[in-house]
């Protein structure tokens, strides 16, 4: 068995479709099919069920990834130890990033990275988990920076060690803006303009409870820059966290009861990273742990 065919079962393996694993592994369709069908002939068993949209691992493929796996790590661990005096950590990583607190403890960590291996270059990518996710599934990003609720199942990840408040975000001369905090009643009468994720969506119906069918969606969003936008040009008030950010003419208020968000940085489970994302994954977790301690 070759660690490059190796590679090519757990690529597979892991998205479950051999067109979408061949076009991350840059190679053609036909010539990863008949190099599965010569390692399983090679083998003598078969190793996936083969269904109409995707494959899954039979019980011999189950035990095949678990070995190719500890195959696989064991090369790249014996490369990078054989190496080490002269790697020189270079490369991009790439990672997406919601509108979160926690990104200037993500910020802070990579510019303290950056210290240490000046040839790393940050790719960031701003938007919402949903579509973080979407991208990391399709190889475009290396790690996210998400914001819950989100299901993290297919990921490894580390929690960040703050929380974001909800509130509003009101125009100054609104009479909600005398106000030190807002509660479900208070915000009955007027427009809202909230995120546009599901997930968010029902969270937010939870805090408003019964009351949450009468009320008027006026937008939703994903950027609470055009939010604020949206909120300055009278269209209604916007649900969002206090990002610490100031608004001309406009003022937040946290929310009563208070609800509080947390956040992930997370990447792909089973996968072989870069030397860069590895280096970078293993300082955030000391990182974070420093800050945490403080």
């Amino acid at each position: 068995m070759e660690l490059r065919v190796l590679n090519y079962f757990l690529m597979v393996a892991r998205e479950e479709n051999i067109t979408k694993a061949a076009q991350l592994l840059h190679v053609t369709q036909p010539t990863l099919s008949r190099q599965l069908m010569q390692l399983e002939e090679e083998l003598g068993v078969q190793l996936f069920h083969r269904g109409k949209y995707n494959v899954t691992l039979t019980e011999e493929g189950l035990l095949l990834r678990r070995r190719a796996q500890e195959l696989v790590t064991l090369s790249e661990k014996t490369k990078q130890e054989l190496q080490h005096k002269q790697e020189i950590i270079s490369g991009e990583i790439a990672i997406g990033c919601g509108e979160a607190r926690s990104m200037s403890i993500l910020s802070g960590g990579m510019n303290t990275f950056r210290a240490s291996y000046p040839m790393v270059q940050f790719s960031i990518y701003s938007a919402t988990a949903d579509e973080i996710k979407e991208r990391i599934e399709k190889g475009l990003l290396d790690m996210g920076l998400l914001t819950e609720p989100v299901d993290i199942s297919k990921y490894e990840f580390m929690r960040m060690p703050i929380k974001d408040r909800w509130g509003i975000l009101v125009r100054s001369d609104s009479p909600l803006a005398e106000r030190n905090v807002v509660t479900p009643d208070d915000l009955r009468e007027f427009p809202l303009i909230i995120a546009h994720r599901e997930l968010v969506k029902n969270e937010l119906a939870s805090w408003f409870g019964s009351i949450f069918e009468q009320l008027e969606i006026a937008a939703t969003y994903n950027l609470i820059v055009n939010a604020a936008n949206m909120v300055e040009k009278g269209m209604g008030v916007a649900l969002c966290f206090d990002l610490s950010v100031s608004f001309e003419n406009l003022c937040f208020l946290p929310l009563a009861p208070c609800i509080e968000t947390g956040t992930v940085l997370v990447w792909k489970k089973n996968q072989t990273l870069t030397a860069a994302n590895a280096h970078f994954i293993q300082y955030m977790n000391k990182y974070i742990l420093s800050i945490s301690n403080d």
